[in-house]
Formats: structure tokens, sequence, C-alpha cells
């Protein structure tokens, strides 16, 4: 009889929207779902960490009061669900924490990346190891620190039959590149995902996203708009590379379009940011050489217009979600931090130098020990 291998996988994202946990299962090696779950934060903590993620007054007693309340946050969520699944701390190996993003500044002088949520905190309230900390040690190495997903894609995703695109739509996108030969896997950010959408809705109907795109279904596209954005000099950046709210946020926005100079109604501008991603998305897909599939993960996957406008925009080539390859696509990113705590655990590089641009492969993460 087998015996299986549990670990959670913690994510909180460029969005700032909840926690994604993640139960798998690893004793065949592959990952196997057992259990998904989005955790609320409190209006208070978002507020906080949307705050820390921009300069201000008293940021270091701020970060370290927040990165408590987040590890304790996180605790909440894995107790509640080792409660659902009848489960102790024990049946756990490990959890995989990302923590939350509150800097990422690969190309400075000094590149850091900076997330917070103790790791100890976390271990010592569920009393199960906490494996966190991915980010810092690929930087080290010369690499943008992100995307980190790919070599998941890589374990889960990939065909002998088939060039696939796997892309992931959160706050930021980003596209891993699966090959089916000996060519080497590429990954990097593409720019936007839903965080300037969202920010745009929430800021002009108090809703925290654009349902199905529904709203922006309802606007007309500003062609002049749409080009001021999409020449933002990132996207055109050769990769490895990797980005953030740090450029592509509320305020930039505006700046951009204050400097169209012309008043838009609100819906034709979220309709805009939506063209704006997408387009951005397929402007990158389009230069992967003969790309068969692709096939869509995080929230930007429920977003039946966004998923509408790559299709079209990227025919003949099938857009699907990874329904389709049997992960929801609200799960991936919380599954791959429980795999990447596996392969910590297993001495199982995390990283791919080739995405990431680090000089070599590198086991990710640290180990911080409930006991």
């Amino acid at each position: 009889m087998s015996t299986r291998e549990l670990y959670i996988g913690l994510m909180s994202g460029t969005s700032i929207d909840g926690i994604d946990l993640a139960l798998v299962d690893m004793n065949s090696g592959i990952p196997k779902r057992l259990a998904h779950e989005t955790f609320a934060y409190s209006s208070d903590l978002a507020d906080e960490l949307h705050q820390l993620c921009q300069s201000g007054a008293d940021e270091i007693e701020r970060m370290g009061a927040a990165d408590i309340k987040l590890a304790k946050a996180f605790a909440n969520a894995v107790k509640q669900t080792l409660a659902q699944h009848n489960l102790s701390p024990n049946d756990i190996i490990a959890i995989g924490s990302h923590g939350q993003t509150i800097r990422h500044r690969p190309n400075s002088d000094y590149p850091f990346t900076l997330q917070i949520g103790d790791p100890n905190t976390l271990a010592v309230e569920t009393g199960i190891d906490v494996v966190s900390d991915f980010r810092r040690k690929d930087i080290a190495l010369g690499g943008q620190g992100a995307p980190l997903v790919p070599a998941f894609h890589n374990a889960v995703f990939s065909s002998d039959t088939s060039n696939r695109a796997i892309v992931n739509i959160g706050g930021i996108a980003n596209i891993t590149w699966l090959p089916k030969g000996q060519d080497p896997i590429v990954g990097f950010d593409t720019g936007p995902g839903n965080r300037l959408m969202d920010a745009w809705c929430t800021t002009h109907t108090g809703k925290p996203f654009d349902s199905n795109g529904n709203w922006a279904r309802q606007g007309q596209v500003d062609s002049e708009l749409l080009q001021q954005l999409l020449s933002h000099p990132y996207l055109a950046q050769s990769f490895p590379k990797s980005t953030g709210r740090e450029l592509f946020n509320l305020d930039w926005l505006e700046q951009q379009l204050s400097n169209a100079g012309k008043p838009n109604t609100s819906v034709d501008i979220q309709r805009t940011l939506l063209e704006f991603t997408a387009e951005s998305i397929s402007l990158h897909l389009t230069q992967l050489a003969e790309l068969e599939e692709v096939f869509i993960c995080g929230g930007g996957a429920e977003n039946t217009f966004l998923m509408d406008r790559l299709q079209q925009l990227l025919a003949p080539i099938k857009v699907s979600s990874t329904n389709s390859l049997n992960i929801p696509p609200d799960t991936v990113e919380a599954m791959a931090f429980a795999w990447l705590a596996y392969a910590f655990k297993n001495n199982i590089p995390g990283n791919i130098p080739s995405v990431t641009g680090a000089s070599r492969e590198a086991l990710l993460g640290g180990l911080y020990p409930a006991r």
C-alpha cells in the first residue's frame, strides 16, 4: 500500500487578493492535487501589503509588523485546511511558502527581491517545517529570481509531441516555453496581467475585478492609448526578464492617461487595458518558434473576454486553460510552491538558468524547522 507524501504550497501574488493554498501528494514524484482553497485577506492586512509595495514613511517598522501578521494569516489558512481534511501537522512533510513580494529589483546596482511572511513564525504556529525564500539564491547567481514556476510547469505540463506555452495570468503575466525537443526551456514575464485591469475596475466600480470581462466588453479600444501603452520599453527587452508592480501600476497608468491628452470614459480605458494585456502576451508568444499549443492558468483564465481575445490574436493556435491538462488554472501557482518544497527536500534544482539567467542550477529556498 502506497504512503502519501503530503506538502502544502502557499502563494500570495502581485494582486494581493488572498492566500492560495494547495494540498499536494508527491508520492509518485508528480504532484497530485488533493485540495485547493483561497483565503481572503482582511481589508486591513491587504491595505498594509499594498502600501508596503511602494516607498513610504516608517517602512521598516510597518514591514516588520506585516511580516508577522502575514505569517499568522498563512498559519491560520494551514490550520483550517488540516482541520477540514482530518490531518495533523505530522502528516505534512513541509510547507512551501512563497510569501508576499513587496519589492523586486533584479536589475538594480545591487539586485534584490523581498518577500515577507516570516517562515519562522509560520513553522512555529503550524508545527510544520517550512521551506521559503525561494527567489534570492537565483538572484545571487545573477538571475532574475523570476519566474520560478517554469520548473514546475516542465515537471507537470511538458510534452514529447507538441511545443507548448504555459501562460500564467496573475497580477503580472508570464510565459513558460516548453519545446518538445532538446531546445532550452524559456520563461519570462510579459508585462501586466490582471493588475492594471483590477486596479482600474476597483477605482471606478468598487468591485475588485471585472468578472468575465463583462465591463470591458461594453467599451471601445482607444487605439492611440493602446499604442502608447505597448511602447513601454519593457515589452521590447530581450529575455530573461522579469517585472512587477514597480513598473506597471495605477500611478504609471494615470501618467499615461495624462500624456495621452484626451479624455476617455472609464469603460473605454478598461477595454483598452484588457487589450493591452492580451496584445502584450500575444506579442511575446509569437516570438516563440513553431508554437503549437497555449494553455492559460492564473486568475486571467477566468476572464472569458480576455480568453476570447487571446484566441482571436493567436489563431489558428488553440488557446485553452490548464483544465485541459487536468490542473485547474487557479491552483497551479500554489501547487508550484508545494513542488518547490519537495524539490528542496529531495535535492532537485528549482530554477532553470535558461529562464532566469542564473549562472547555474541551484537548490532554492531555506529550511525553517518547526522544532
